[in-house]
């Protein structure tokens, strides 16, 4: 048996979730949960990233795969109508290779699949003398036909759920076939083909903002490395738009205010309470923010840091600490924040970040908006995370 090659289409054209690739799910961005299994399953020799995109490109090289190889794909086979197919042979018809070599295509938007899957399903694949797989699930509801007949049980034996052998669903998490039986057939399966069956949570298919939030819930209920955080030593945040709803209000004398969450200010307290250090990063530089700060009991406040600046100000405060980049929670929301985002080991945003910022890679989009207690909504996330 040749090489395992595991294939991965994502283009940057969706429509129904703009960038949905690298869009961040459960903290990373979507496509990076089947590269991170890939890589840890042992059978598998390269990963091949099949895009279009030079955004997708640059969310993935920062991971440092070691399996990975980027394929740039052709605009005509990463339009709205061209089929998978189309961007497989187009890949395999320019690497020549090996007719007995393995070709598993994988699907970015079924985020649930594991190492174990991948492995077993290799397995079984080179078991017997299959020529291609596909995965399953096992669905056990009824189903029925237009004309008003049921299609597979009998309406006066109705089955209970625990006697009842369901049917096999096609859930597209991934295929695999031999090089040459793709090239003949031109499909991703053909000739003898065997099912790989998955558990029933792996039926959802990541198309709609919907099955976003459900596939986010089910891998953090089932997925260990969903859950993992960074170990973190330190909080920072900005001020406008993330502590403050960005607004900017006058009083008859002309002096400027802000408006604080009294939820945030809690948050300052209970990271206090368990250990971590926190600071305030900001462009502006008010007697205001620095009565807030102490108010807070901030370990650390840097004013007046715009851009580079704010990156230069939490190296420092690191230094100070002995902790790296990425032992820090930072939340920012507009483009003044986009290096420092993009360096520490967790990235949060709030409900009203500009769209700059929501698209950099693994950044957590929170719910809440800024001055609305987004700063509370990240910490309780943080803090619930680091008692598990």
């Amino acid at each position: 048996m040749g090489k395992v090659i595991a294939f991965i289409p994502v283009r940057g054209g969706s429509k129904s979730i703009p960038l949905k690739n690298i869009k961040s799910f459960c903290g990373k961005p979507l496509v990076y949960w089947n590269i991170a299994a890939l890589e840890a399953t042992t059978a598998v020799d390269e990963i091949v990233v099949a895009t279009d995109s030079e955004e997708i490109v640059a969310a993935i090289l920062p991971f440092d795969f070691k399996k990975v190889t980027i394929y740039r794909r052709s605009a005509e086979n990463a339009s709205d109508t061209a089929s998978t197919e189309s961007v497989m042979l187009e890949y395999l018809n320019q690497r020549d290779l090996p007719g007995e070599d393995l070709f598993m295509l994988v699907q970015a938007t079924s985020p649930l699949t594991t190492s174990q899957h991948f492995s077993e399903a290799i397995n079984l694949f080179q078991s017997a003398n299959y020529v291609s797989l596909l995965t399953c699930v096992r669905i056990k509801r009824f189903f029925w036909k237009q004309d008003g007949t049921p299609k597979n049980y009998d309406v006066f034996r109705r089955p209970r759920r625990q006697e009842f052998e369901g049917e096999l669903m096609e859930n597209g998490a991934f295929y695999i076939s031999t090089v040459a039986a793709i090239q003949q057939s031109r499909n991703r399966i053909s000739g003898n083909i065997v099912v790989y069956e998955m558990p029933e949570y792996t039926a959802v298919e990541i198309d709609e903002e919907d099955d976003w939030q459900i596939a986010e819930n089910l891998m953090r209920k089932y997925s260990p490395i969903a859950n993992a955080l960074p170990d973190i030593r330190l909080f920072l945040t900005d001020v406008d738009g993330v502590l403050t709803d960005a607004g900017m209000y006058y009083s008859e004398n002309g002096d400027e205010l802000k408006k604080f969450n009294t939820h945030d200010g809690m948050a300052f307290r209970l990271l206090k309470e368990a250990g971590i250090k926190t600071g305030i990063i900001t462009s502006e530089d008010t007697k205001m923010v620095a009565r807030r700060a102490k108010k807070l009991q901030a370990d650390f406040l840097y004013q007046g840091k715009r851009n580079g600046g704010k990156l230069a100000a939490a190296k420092e405060i690191c230094e100070q600490l002995g902790i790296s980049l990425q032992q820090v929670a930072y939340v920012g929301d507009d483009i003044n924040c986009l290096e420092l985002l993009k360096e520490v080991g967790l990235p949060a945003c709030p409900a009203n970040a500009v769209d700059e910022i929501k698209k950099i890679s693994g950044i957590r989009q929170l719910i809440k908006r800024g001055g609305d207690g987004a700063v509370r909504e990240f910490v309780n996330f943080i803090l619930q995370h680091k008692s598990r």
